[in-house]
């Protein structure tokens, strides 16, 4: 009796949730492997002949290795960014006193309270006199306007956290500010910029908004070009679902290889004592 109503309280809402978030994932992976006839055909869970003819026709008609390229590129960079500016800014406001402080403090979190569809257009305006429209590096520096203010405060939870008696005794030892935060703080933080970087990397691999605004033709990014497969005359499901299953495999494999990292970056001051 006990055995069944553990089965019906936890085992079977397990299965069923599982089931409702992986369903998608494997219906997009099964309608990439179907052949053309079946696609607009009668319902199939499993394809009647596995092809991978659309993954071929994605790479040579479809040049899908361009948008991945600009998509890696600007990620890769948005992250090493942000990463960069917002570690040194949490450090200053966890370790330093100074005037206006707390005011940019409330106007990194105050950032983050509206859409960031309401930057499109001051930023294109910002993006076009400074000559960079349609450029990776317009991307990138959009990404970072939304990037930063809440890696910082992410940062700012963490750095907190540590000890600053780990820094004193290393001056102590004979390091200044810039080597005790080197030597000290950054080997440390390590899980936490792990895991604050995926987070990074991830928003600006999949975001649509902005690409759709600051890309053309020659440097649009992976969501814009899916997006162009679906079009007024149809949609071309078997490119489409195809370019879905490429573009997760790259953030699969950092989540396995960073998995370690990840775990320990998000539990990081969770407890304390």
């Amino acid at each position: 009796m006990k055995t069944l109503k553990r089965f019906f309280t936890l085992w079977l809402p397990v299965v069923l949730i599982l089931l409702f978030l992986l369903f998608p994932f494997y219906w997009t992976l099964v309608t990439s492997l179907k052949p053309e006839q079946e696609l607009y055909g009668p319902v199939t869970y499993w394809p009647q002949q596995l092809t991978f003819a659309s993954y071929e026709k994605l790479f040579s008609e479809f040049d899908f290795l361009k948008p991945m390229g600009n998509s890696l590129l600007v990620a890769v960079c948005t992250t090493a960014i942000t990463l960069v500016v917002s570690t040194l800014a949490a450090y200053a406001f966890t370790r330093f006193e100074f005037k206006g402080r707390r005011g940019l403090m409330v106007m990194f979190l105050t950032n983050n309270m509206f859409p960031t569809v309401l930057l499109m257009i001051p930023l294109y305006t910002i993006m076009r006199t400074i000559g960079i429209l349609y450029t990776p590096l317009a991307l990138i520096l959009s990404y970072t306007t939304f990037t930063i203010p809440f890696t910082v405060w992410l940062l700012n939870g963490y750095i907190s956290d540590l000890p600053v008696s780990l820094e004193e005794a290393a001056m102590v030892d004979g390091c200044n500010r810039a080597q005790g935060f080197i030597r000290i703080v950054m080997p440390v933080l390590i899980p936490c910029l792990i895991s604050t970087g995926v987070y990074i990397f991830m928003q600006s691999w999949n975001e649509y908004t902005f690409a759709t605004m600051f890309t053309n033709s020659s440097n649009r990014t992976i969501p814009v070009a899916l997006k162009s497969l679906i079009g007024n005359l149809g949609v071309q499901w078997d490119l489409l679902t195809s370019g879905g299953i490429i573009t997760i495999v790259p953030v699969c494999i950092m989540f396995f290889f960073a998995q370690k990292r990840l775990v320990e970056g998000l539990t990081a001051g969770a407890v304390k004592g």
